[in-house]
């Protein structure tokens, strides 16, 4: 199959891992792992009656049906590269759950649904389950079951069921049968019409099954064929295509011996386990299966909660795939669980997409990538272009077909269309006409409709599931929102949204193009025989026309770019939240983001499809992509960069707002090219993310997207981000370029004093301005604080602004405040300090050098104190000057309005009371001074500035009187 050859073997088929090798050694089994068991179990299921015995009694035998075991073991029990992102010892086997099986009946199969309606809906409730343990049992007639039928859309967990059967054999907990050979029907179809026995193919495979092999034949219906994904293999029952052979070591095309195995011609006691996609159902004549089951994934919202509880509350989920760092706690990761559970319980759309499986899966890795710390070059795009991978691996749409076309291939080109037109033209629902016209556009031979027909049975349901929601009924979605904005960018990316201009522009400079020097050279030649003067106008023509319709093409790329990057920078947009808090909300259920006050209240939001367009140009997403069959061409990748690096050179100049700004930066995240970032990025000098949640993700996404560049940041500011220790870590090769940091209101302790300390003692430390109001550093902070400003080289300004340093804090400040040189103004405000620890340091900042303001209100001064530091302040020599009050002497204070901004701005977040009681104070002393002075310009300045305190005090609730 193209594209597939780059896999590597444990990644091709997800979670029923590539059985088909052939494995050598003994690996011992170990203990087994403790499966958990839901919703029917193959556990427990006695073997049948009747003359089959124990039939494998040698020692040598049994010696290698446990060699067999140990083998499987080991291949099944290895995890897909996608799972590691959940931790280093994630195992599948806790968190399985089986998905509904549905019997369905030879006559149900027969007449499928032609409607688009009736193929998108759950079945219905009432209708016969069941269980793994019953898949053999007699049919409603008593008559036994030898072959069973397993089928179910591209999602519906048919490998994970597999894989689960067998491993409960391999730990003995499928005493029904002594011996399962399982194929993978994919493997089988790869070998062609080379002629090889039954025992070949076994013994190929199964190196340990060579001396079973001669008495499969006696084994009867205790030895089961487990045959997976059929839809792989193009059988022909006519006895014209296939003849008869009931040898097992007579060579034939595999699948010949498949059919001679499935007409029960070759080994007719043996039982057969057959998985396949809707589409191939029909290629096993009805009279050689004895039960048809449907897998209908997880239709009750039960399994849903229950896949979600057991694999979020997995100790691994704990700890980052590199072991740096911890997730969340187990009372987190509870109430994730518990959000999670809500939202499914009010039947929100969700709900229809965990339906399937795979969703769950998907909904558990973009919940651990928005809530852990991230695996190195992990991005949303990889984890959805991931996703598909393991549910498509490169699959054909019909493997009859000669075209082979693709599966992923064949859905970007009609799905991508719909949902490129659903984000131009910002809609999420879309009527079964808008499916149809993308589905059915350019069909005109009947080899198309029958590829749009296995793909809707197959495939259809994975990207579109019904709309529950209210107020939109007989309308589609994308089976998430965030899949309609991939496939857009997916459609886009690959260049399948042209024009008729641009495809017939493309066509014919292919076609000048490789028919250029041939006529050119025929030209030349006859130019030399007959003097015509129209023949150089020929020849220079055919060098125009390529370069004026590559011209057109090169247009087409710059008009993506446009459109990708005003969908960037909509503002509209403005007053959301960002998109990683967006896609959250939208799993979780939790409130949605904030809609600009004129936006109509329909107009919907596509900000991830510009991250799609940039994370599937990356190299890692491109490659992937590849193996789905929808290869990007570098040059298309290189052309299309160029276009999106002219646009961004233009938009990104603007200021943005915090959450707009952080969505810029999470695109050049998923672009994954750090020179082209480096680049666009040189002219941001501000990086303003005041009031977003930076989460460990949002941490790496800054720091990976600016980390590498060189200029210096004139301000980073993160007021009120909940950051913590471990993120201030991961921020400091941006924090280190900064020139004003603020880092106001972000709850910061002791411990995150350790990281500033160590940032401020750092070489290549830039920082002048350094703001920690409104932290609860305390004393045990200002500790480690002052041993940064011992060795610290930049820093001018620093705010310590109601950090809870009290009079230890400022006494330590006071004993080493001679080591920073360099300090020139210091803010220990509202610390809750007295009057000895308060004179201690304003004595020691009158004696230091360089520092010139020292901010000391709000603090537990008495009157005496007060006077104390006023008359400090007042002394002629020079020194820093000591604001305690709106006033200095019978003057207003020069910085009154600096003491009032900052009361005002932290006003609902203080201590009510105590602010209160500090206005008070700060009133008494304006009255008092404004009865001390004759000027009638100080006494109206007085009055203004007590009209400003008494607003404040109304406010509070206080009088203002």
């Amino acid at each position: 199959m193209p594209g597939r050859a780059g896999l590597r073997a444990d990644d091709r088929i997800p979670f029923l891992i590539c059985w088909s090798w052939a494995r050598k050694g003994e690996c011992p089994l170990g203990p087994s792992r403790a499966f958990t068991r839901h919703h029917g179990s193959s556990v427990g299921s006695a073997p049948p009656p009747g003359k089959h015995g124990q039939l494998f009694q040698s020692i040598s035998v049994a010696e290698a049906i446990q060699r067999h075991r140990q083998n499987l073991a080991e291949w099944f029990i290895r995890l897909p590269r996608e799972e590691h992102q959940f931790g280093p010892t994630f195992a599948l086997d806790a968190v399985h759950v089986d998905p509904v099986i549905r019997e369905s009946t030879a006559d149900e199969l027969l007449h499928p649904s032609v409607e688009l309606a009736l193929e998108h809906q759950p079945p219905q409730p009432g209708l016969p389950t069941l269980a793994l343990s019953q898949l053999f049992d007699p049919d409603a007639c008593g008559r036994r079951v030898q072959t069973v039928v397993l089928y179910g859309t591209v999602g519906t967990g048919k490998s994970t069921l597999v894989r689960k059967m067998v491993l409960d054999w391999c730990h003995r907990r499928l005493p029904t049968f002594e011996l399962i050979i399982p194929f993978s029907c994919e493997d089988l179809s790869s070998l062609g019409p080379a002629p090889a026995s039954l025992c070949q193919l076994v013994a190929q495979r199964n190196m340990a099954l060579k001396e079973v092999l001669p008495l499969m034949a006696a084994a009867g219906p205790r030895l089961l064929f487990v045959l997976h994904g059929l839809e792989h293999l193009n059988l022909d029952f006519q006895l014209a295509g296939t003849g008869l052979c009931s040898d097992p070591e007579e060579p034939k095309a595999p699948a010949a011996v498949i059919v001679n195995l499935l007409r029960k011609y070759m080994l007719p006691e043996a039982s057969i386990l057959v998985t396949t996609r809707p589409s191939a159902i029909s290629r096993i004549p009805s009279k050689y299966v004895g039960r048809y089951g449907e897998i209908c994934g997880f239709s009750d919202t039960n399994l849903q909660k229950l896949y979600f509880q057991l694999r979020l509350n997995q100790p691994d989920c704990g700890n980052s795939a590199g072991g740096a760092g911890v997730l969340a706690t187990s009372a987190q990761r509870d109430n994730l669980v518990q959000m999670l559970s809500q939202n499914l319980e009010g039947h929100h759309q969700i709900a229809a997409a965990c339906f399937l499986p795979s969703y769950c899966w998907l909904v558990c890795a973009t919940l651990h990538f928005l809530h852990t710390p991230t695996p190195g070059g992990q991005t949303l795009t990889s984890i959805y272009t991931s996703f598909l991978r393991l549910n498509f691996s490169g699959e054909m749409l019909d493997s009859t077909d000669p075209s082979r076309v693709s599966l992923m291939a064949y859905a970007a080109r009609t799905l991508g269309k719909l949902a490129h037109k659903g984000v131009t033209s910002r809609k999420t629902y879309f009527s079964e006409e808008d499916v149809r016209g993308c589905l059915e556009a350019g069909i005109k031979t009947e080899k198309e409709f029958q590829l749009l027909h296995v793909f809707r049975r197959d495939a259809l349901r994975f990207f579109l599931a019904p709309c529950v929601e209210p107020g939109h009924p007989g309308t589609y979605v994308f089976t998430v929102p965030a899949m309609q904005e991939y496939l857009a960018a997916l459609y886009i990316v690959l260049g399948l949204h042209k024009t008729t201009l641009q495809r017939v522009s493309k066509d014919v400079a292919e076609l000048m193009g490789r028919v250029g020097e041939d006529v050119s050279l025929v030209l030349g030649i006859v130019a030399k025989l007959l003097p015509l003067r129209v023949l150089p106008v020929l020849f220079n023509l055919l060098k125009v026309v390529p370069r004026v319709f590559g011209h057109v093409m090169g247009k087409s790329r710059e008009a993506v770019a446009q459109a990708m990057v005003l969908e960037m920078f909509r503002e509209e947009d403005y007053y959301n939240d960002d998109v990683l808090d967006q896609m959250g909300a939208s799993i979780l259920g939790v409130e949605g983001p904030r809609r600009h006050p004129d936006e109509p209240p329909e107009d919907e939001v596509f900000e991830l499809f510009p991250m799609f367009v940039g994370g599937l140009l990356s190299a890692h997403n491109r490659a992937v992509l590849a193996q789905l069959g929808c290869p990007i061409k570098n040059l298309d990748v290189l052309e299309n960069t160029q276009a999106i690096k002219k646009k961004l050179g233009k938009q990104g100049r603007q200021v943005l707002p915090p959450s707009e700004l952080l969505d810029y930066l999470f695109f050049h995240y998923e672009f994954q090219n750090q020179g082209f970032s480096a680049e666009v990025l040189s002219s941001l000098r501000q990086l303003n993310l005041a009031g977003v949640r930076m989460t460990p993700l949002k941490c790496t996404v800054v720091a990976a997207v600016l980390s590498r560049g060189k200029h210096t940041l004139d301000e980073v500011n993160l007021a009120s981000c909940q950051l913590d220790p471990a993120g201030l870590h991961t921020l400091k090769p941006v924090l280190l370029r900064a020139r004003k940091l603020g880092l106001q209101l972000n709850s910061l302790g002791p411990e995150a004093c350790r990281n500033l300390r160590d940032l401020l003692l750092h070489d290549q430390c830039q920082i002048t301005t350094l703001r920690l109001s409104n932290n609860p550093l305390t004393a045990a902070g200002a500790a480690l604080l002052v041993e940064g400003l011992a060795g610290n080289t930049s820093l001018t300004h620093l705010s310590l602004l109601h950090t809870g340093l009290g009079d230890k804090g400022l006494e330590l400040l006071a004993a080493q405040l001679d080591h920073s040189q360099q300090l020139q103004e210091l803010n220990v405000a509202y610390n809750g300090a007295g009057d000895t620890a308060a004179l201690a340091l304003a004595k020691a900042a009158r004696r230091h050098p360089s520092l010139e303001l020292l901010h000391l209100y709000f603090n537990e001064l008495s009157s005496e104190g007060r006077q104390v530091l006023r008359d400090l302040g007042g002394t002629a020599e020079g020194g820093a000057r000591v604001v305690t009050s709106l006033t200095e002497g019978t003057a207003v204070s020069e910085y009154w309005s600096v003491i009032l901004s900052e009361v005002q701005r932290n006003l609902n977040s203080w201590d009510q009371a105590r602010v209160q009681r500090h206005l008070e104070l700060l009133l008494r002393d304006l009255e008092d001074s404004r009865g001390a002075t004759l000027n009638p310009w100080r006494k109206a300045q007085m009055l203004r500035v007590e009209g400003e305190v008494k607003a404040l005090l109304e406010q509070l609730g206080g009088s203002g009187s």
